[in-house]
């Protein structure tokens, strides 16, 4: 049996591009005992693949050149000769970016296609969803009456992040990049205003006016300008979740900016960087409440699906472009 793999095949340097990736054909061995036989349902596309295609240290190790990159898989089993799983079940694993793979189960859980769709469990079910749990709840602390600021907010996690604030009780504000994804965050997902900052000459001046209180809770998907401008109008004893800087991922250089701890310093600020894997303990309460909120409705989400294998890596350069909203997800 052979497989399609997307590999590695160059570092970036700056904004990765399509000759860094390079489509493949392997084989794929016969499976053992204990093993299954995978075909990929659905691909995760994050924007933390940007560090691992990096030969730099990490919480995470690189990409190998020449190796299938990975990331959150959902898949299908069409071959068991494990006692734990059966053909025709669906799972979710950090797996390979190919279309077929075995692995010996330990990575892989079992998903319920019957609460939600399984691409849901790569999203607001999944790593996405408990990043903006634990980030908001764990570390901003959001209290009923505060004023939350949303950076990315049309993103996977951003979304997440403003709908579980706007049940704690909060003013909620989003900053996204278009018309089109401001008018979705207020209309669909409940924020009470958005800010497209790329029509925006003051960011500093249009927070103020959308936060007249301050800004109590700062979920930072972003960093640099955007940052910059939120945390000049930040709250005394105000929270900040630093959950990702993807306007920096792709910078060649270390950009200079506002120096910022004078404001966090003489304001009692608490900025905390996370990644999910920090709360890996408390996963089931972070799912169990998850998936209650969706059941409920209380809890929307929406996807960006690219159809095809081989549109893995152009799924992957739009993140930086923002052509994605909500979770970015290609099925095969």
């Amino acid at each position: 049996m052979t497989t399609q793999q997307i590999v590695l095949a160059a570092r970036p340097k700056g904004l990765p591009v399509s000759d860094d990736f390079r489509l493949v054909q392997a084989e794929v061995p016969e499976i053992k005992a204990g093993e299954i036989l995978l075909k990929g349902m659905y691909y995760s596309v994050d924007p933390y693949m940007r560090g691992r295609m990096n030969d730099a240290k990490s919480y995470v190790p690189p990409f190998e050149i020449d190796k299938p990159l990975n990331g959150g898989v959902i898949a299908k089993v069409l071959e068991s000769k494990s006692d734990q799983f059966k053909t025709g079940e669906v799972v979710i694993g950090n797996f390979p970016w190919q279309t077929a793979f075995i692995s010996t189960g330990k990575e892989a859980r079992k998903i319920d296609t019957g609460l939600a769709p399984p691409s849901y469990y790569l999203g607001v079910l999944g790593m996405t969803g408990l990043t903006a749990y634990f980030g908001l709840m764990y570390i901003g602390k959001p209290k009923a009456g505060e004023t939350v600021v949303v950076s990315g907010a049309a993103g996977a996690v951003g979304i997440v992040v403003g709908q579980i604030a706007k049940i704690q009780g909060c003013h909620v504000v989003g900053i996204a990049g278009s018309e089109e994804k401001t008018n979705l965050l207020t209309t669909e997902f409940g924020f009470d205003e958005a800010i497209n900052y790329k029509a925006t000459t003051d960011m500093k001046k249009a927070i103020a006016a959308a936060c007249p209180k301050g800004v109590d809770v700062y979920f930072d998907n972003v960093g640099g300008e955007i940052s910059d401008a939120v945390i000049k109008n930040i709250a005394f004893h105000a929270r900040i979740p630093l959950c990702g800087q993807i306007s920096l991922y792709n910078s060649t250089e270390i950009p200079m900016g506002p120096r910022l701890q004078p404001m966090l310093l003489t304001r009692s600020v608490l900025m905390q960087g996370f990644i999910v894997s920090d709360f890996k303990d408390s996963f089931p309460e972070g799912i169990q409440q998850l998936a209650q909120w969706v059941k409920e409705g209380k809890l929307k989400t929406t996807e960006t699906i690219e159809q095809g294998f081989e549109n893995l890596p152009q799924a992957l350069l739009g993140l930086f472009k923002g052509e994605n909203t909500g979770k970015m997800i290609v099925e095969a």
